[in-house]
């Protein structure tokens, strides 16, 4: 899927490592510009929305100058929208227009900018039930989900604690200098379990 250039829509509990699986992603893709991360549970909305869309100057009170938005600085890369479930109403209609169209406008702007980048989702959220209930748009959400990956949590990949465990002791004894330890058999079957 990374060199198809596809929106993905990475789902699963807080925690599964959905952005290191967009990191992943936007690294096969080959894609030459730039892996940027948007967080949109932690920027609120009027904020959120500058953020992405950039802006002119005199645009807003404090906008003194004009600036790039994040779907411009990722241009020829890669964005990754994280918890898009947390997005309004307001700001899905206008990202429908960008993953449609791959256009953009700075605030303050009637001039439309073409962008070419890969759009990766990721939710913690069920957006089915969010469009049932009126919260996320169905349309939005159709062209976002275009590859689904859904993460499981880890209670549910038991078969990979092992590994896991495995490579942040190397890494604990290596920034620590303790040389090389293992965990005994009863220890990681605690840990499994």
């Amino acid at each position: 899927i990374a060199g198809k250039g596809l929106n993905v829509l990475i789902t699963g509990e807080t925690g599964v490592g959905k952005e290191e699986i967009a990191k992943l992603v936007h690294i096969l893709s080959r894609r030459k510009g730039e892996f940027i991360v948007v967080n949109c549970a932690s920027i609120p909305d009027n904020l959120l929305e500058s953020e992405l869309f950039g802006y002119e100057k005199g645009a807003f009170t404090g906008a003194t100058q004009q600036k790039a938005g994040k779907f411009e600085v990722a241009h020829g890369g890669t964005i990754v929208l994280d918890e898009i479930g947390e997005m309004s109403p307001y700001l899905q209609a206008k990202l429908l227009r960008v993953v449609e169209k791959r256009e953009i406008e700075h605030l303050g702007s009637t001039r439309t900018n073409k962008i070419d980048i890969h759009v990766i989702s990721t939710t913690n959220r069920v957006l089915e039930s969010e469009i049932k209930e009126g919260k996320f748009r169905e349309d939005l959400f159709y062209r976002l989900n275009v590859i689904p990956i859904h993460v499981p949590p880890l209670a549910e990949r038991r078969g990979d604690i092992p590994i896991i465990t495995a490579y942040f002791l190397e890494k604990f004894l290596k920034e620590h200098g303790l040389g090389t330890k293992e965990i005994s058999d009863g220890g990681m079957e605690y840990l499994v379990n």
